[in-house]
């Protein structure tokens, strides 16, 4: 009798045991499958620090998820310098390496994946006008495999530009620097020449197609206007510094489209944190990448916060005087 007692509990322990395991690896099994490595494919057309910044906060918010370089997650990150027939190549390779997932930094770089693949899912940032650029069918339901996070504030522009005239309220004219050929750029200053115009400010415009013709673009307008206004052109804030020089030199306010280039010694602009923009597109990963949902079903995001940036040393060295109108609300940056 005693013998089949103890039989009896041996069985039960052996069974617990084995039930244990068996929970314990099927447990593990759901977190490596949850959990297993990706490959993610990143294109920005140039450098500059807000899609620098956009791309940082991407891979924070992986990193946050539980994907890190190195252990489950592979990134593959290339840059254009500016050049677009490279941005076509790098899309075209991106595809070819089967990546799992295509990050596309600027309208160019969303473009030029779009066009390579129809499969592989595509999240975009730093994009001006989805819609309008023909990556999504709509905001709140984009359609195919692209969705991603627009920068176009809806009220960035309106405000940086209304912002001008409050401050130097003698300005007339307006120099804007753009590249012709950049789809967003050409947005960007088609609203920023709008709302000049509402409030009876004159646009001077002159174009160029690479960064190298910046300084001299800029140059050009010197004698022919009050206040410069640089819009969110990617290719003309790679050379922001020439803008920012010959601004200082003759002491002509420098207005821009993000914080960002207000960071880098211009003096103002209504803008957010690239970084944050960065992270919400890199939180739509997640959801593609675990809980296996289609860019179709996910809606284009925008900034949450818009705030005045002030450049304070940028101000010393335009010949502003600063005042408490302009500096009550704003985040003051290089002090």
């Amino acid at each position: 009798m005693k013998l089949r007692v103890i039989a009896l509990l041996l069985c039960g322990m052996l069974f617990l045991l084995t039930a244990c395991g068996s929970g314990s690896k099927e447990t593990s099994s759901g977190a490596e499958k949850e959990m297993k490595e990706v490959k993610i494919g990143i294109i920005q057309l140039v450098e500059h620090p807000s899609l620098d910044a956009a791309r940082e906060g991407f891979i924070a918010a992986l990193k946050d998820a539980g994907y890190e370089k190195g252990k489950n997650l592979t990134i593959d990150y290339q840059n254009a310098q500016g050049d677009i027939n490279n941005n076509m190549t790098i899309a075209q390779n991106l595809v070819a390496n089967q990546n799992d997932l295509i990050f596309a930094i600027t309208t160019s770089s969303a473009q030029a994946v779009t066009k390579a693949t129809k499969d592989i899912p595509i999240l975009f940032t730093a994009i001006t006008d989805p819609v309008g650029a023909k990556l999504v069918e709509s905001l709140e339901k984009p359609g195919g495999n692209v969705t991603g996070t627009s920068d176009t504030h809806p009220n960035a522009i309106k405000n940086t530009i209304k912002s001008i005239k409050e401050f130097f309220p003698d300005t007339k004219k307006v120099g804007i620097v753009y590249n012709s050929g950049e789809p967003n750029a050409v947005t960007n200053t088609e609203n920023a020449k709008k709302v000049l115009k509402e409030i009876g400010l004159e646009p001077v415009l002159t174009s160029i197609s690479t960064t190298s013709e910046v300084k001299q673009a800029a140059e050009s307008l010197v004698d022919r206007v009050d206040v410069f206004y640089v819009p969110k052109d990617n290719t003309v804030v790679a050379g922001l510094e020439s803008i920012i020089k010959i601004a200082n030199e003759h002491d002509i306010p420098t207005f821009v489209g993000e914080g960002d280039s207000v960071k880098r010694g211009t003096f103002a602009s209504y803008g957010f944190e690239y970084h944050d923009l960065g992270y919400t597109t890199g939180q739509m990963a997640i959801d593609i990448l675990k809980n296996d949902k289609k860019p179709s079903a996910i809606p284009v995001g925008f900034p949450d916060n818009l705030e005045l940036y002030i450049n304070k040393k940028a101000a010393a060295e335009e010949g502003i005087t600063l005042t408490e109108e302009m500096t009550k609300n704003a985040r003051i940056v290089g002090e």
